[in-house]
This record gives C-alpha cells, structure tokens and sequence, in this order.
C-alpha cells in the first residue's frame, strides 16, 4: 500500500510508492561524463584559460595563477549574478525586481581530472571542507548577499558542464525559497517547544535506526523520513550548530569522512549515480536593510546539513502540479543498501 508522508522541514508530503519498489539494479546507469576527453580549462597547465584565481591552497612554491595547485577557487565565466553594482531595489506596479547583483564562484576540487569527490583522500576532502567555509564566511562579509548556497553538479543527468571535479558557491541578494521553508519551520517548532526541529528529527532517527546510513557519533547520515527521492542522504552534525562558517578544524575533517563515505556508498550502491548536493547553512545576519529581531532565535533553531540527491528519476507533471514527490524506494530499504554497502 503507497503511503503519504510529510517532511516537518519543509512541510511538504510525498508519496512513497511501495508497489513500484525499485532496487538499486533497477536504475540505469549515467550517461557519458561531460566533456569528454577533450580540452579541460580546469586541468592543471591550463589556468590561464579561466578567471584570475580568488584563493588557492597550492603546493610549496606554487605561483599564483600557475601550476602547483591543489585546490583553485576561480569566478564562474559565465555568472548567474555579477558581483558589480548595486541592488537598486524598485517596484513595477504590484512586482518587485533589482539588479542581478551576487557573486558565483567556481571550486575547483583537485588538479585531477579523472579523480572524484568520492575517491580523494580524507586529507584533500578536509582542505576542501575548510576552503568552503573560508570562501562561505569571506562572502558574508558583503552586506548586499543575504544567502550564500554551495552546491555540487556531478554527472550530465544531474546539471553537469565539465567533467572535472568541482563545487560553485553562488551569493544572492535574496534568501531562496527553500531556505526560508526550512528557517521558517526551525523558528516555528523553537517557539512552540524551545528546542531544535532538526536535533529532535536526528535524536528520533538514531533511536529506531531504522533509516540510518552512517553514524561515527560526530557526524549522521540518514534517509529522510518522507524522502522525495530515491536514495537521498541527509548529513548533518550530532552537536547543535547553525552555522556551517563556524566549523572547527576538527570538525571539518569530521564532516569530510563522513562526506566522504556517504559518497562512496552511494557511489558502490548504485554504479556510481550522478547526484547533486546542496549546503544548507544560516542566511547572513550582516546584510542591510534586515527586519529587526527576524533571527534572535537562529543560532538555536537552525541546524546545518548538507542534502545529497541521487538523480534516479524524474521530476514531471505530477510533481510540478502539485508539490508532491513521488519516490519509488522506501528510505527504510534506501537506508539499509547504502548502510550495507562494502566500500573498501
């Protein structure tokens, strides 16, 4: 029988399809990486074919815009936002609009082009995490970017351009949508019952264990409880913490194993998926004009966590028309395939 659950997060229901459960087998594998084995601006050699660097954790006597890099931080060549001007912010009869004023930045993981997320070493993924959060705190420093979201694209099927490994952290004037969905019911359930929605979402999972993937006591990963798609990963830390920019070092290298290793299971589970992650974080706190008092409660009712979304199924009518999601994989029989996974 399907069954209808809702997502206390996002207040949204989806519908759990148990008469068309899919194993992993049942999913096709990805189509050919982007690019090919063409020319890749991104390889090591070539940095003279992007932007000028931002930052960059290079090698001992690396130079700036040269070999000897490890990880390279570029501007996007073609922005979604331009980080130029102002937002000049006017009515249009009952519409709104401003000028596409953001930042969109390209992390450019490893100098490597055949390696992935899923197969570098726990050290790199830990420089990585920690360039992240350097890049996330340096842009909240403008007061004009209220929402900076990391993301990652990998594989054609999931929005991929070039094959080789990279994230993009992309700034907007604007909090999105989904954010605010998220903000909102944190705020909601912190007023109503003076605790955090999300440690009481973990606390449930790792108590019926039912729908855990990975738990080393710092960092969870779990399949949501009304997951809108197959295979979802939801990663969070075990300890309250709102904002992603304030991550220690010790905890960084936490979250890259367990970033990690959610990825390779995924990766053994189902031949390699193409998948996208985003990086839910808090908004920045600094922007002006701000409505006074609208985050006294954030540093207590919001909780950072990184979603991963396998891209096994479409999006289509149904979803679009309704705001449902249909999923085909229970997350209980998700959950036990990616926690089952051998990954070596």
């Amino acid at each position: 029988m399907p069954e209808l659950r809702h997502d206390p997060i996002q207040k949204r229901w989806v519908i759990i399809a148990t008469e068309r459960a899919r194993r992993p087998s049942d999913f096709p594998p990805e189509p050919a990486s982007p690019g090919g084995a063409g020319f890749c601006p991104f390889c090591e050699g070539n940095e003279d074919k992007t932007p000028p660097e931002i930052f960059a954790v290079r090698n001992s006597g690396g130079q700036a815009d040269g070999p000897g890099w490890l990880i390279r931080v570029v501007s996007n060549k073609f922005p979604a936002l331009r980080i130029e001007g102002d937002l000049d912010r006017a009515g249009v009869g009952m519409f709104d609009k401003m000028n596409g004023v953001g930042a969109h930045e390209v992390v450019i993981e490893t100098p490597c082009h055949d390696q992935n997320l899923a197969g570098l070493p726990d050290a790199h993924v830990g420089q990585l995490i920690d360039v992240y959060r350097q890049r996330l705190n340096d842009l909240k420093r403008d007061p004009r970017f209220r929402y900076i979201l990391i993301f990652k694209n990998y594989g054609v099927t999931a929005g991929a351009s070039l094959a080789h490994p990279h994230t993009q952290l992309i700034a907007t004037p604007v909090t999105p949508k989904t954010v605010a969905q998220e903000l909102d019911a944190a705020r909601e359930h912190y007023v109503q019952r003076e605790r955090c929605l999300f440690c009481d979402v973990i606390r449930q999972e790792t108590q019926s264990q039912d729908r855990i993937v990975y738990d080393d006591g710092q960092y969870v990963a779990l399949a949501p409880f009304a997951s809108r798609f197959p295979f979802e990963v939801f990663l969070a830390p075990r300890q309250h913490a709102h904002d992603f920019g304030d991550l220690s070092e010790g905890d960084g290298q936490g979250f890259a194993r367990a970033l990690r290793e959610v990825l390779r299971r995924l990766k053994v589970t189902l031949n390699d998926p193409p998948y996208n992650f985003v990086l839910h974080t808090a908004p920045n706190t600094s922007t002006a004009p701000r409505r006074p008092g609208y985050w006294t409660t954030l540093p207590y009712d919001f909780h950072w966590h990184l979603e991963v979304i396998p891209r096994l199924t479409r999006v289509a009518g149904f979803e679009w028309g309704t705001g449902f999601y249909i999923n085909p994989t229970p997350p209980e029989d998700a959950a036990r395939f990616l926690r089952e996974a051998v990954t070596g």
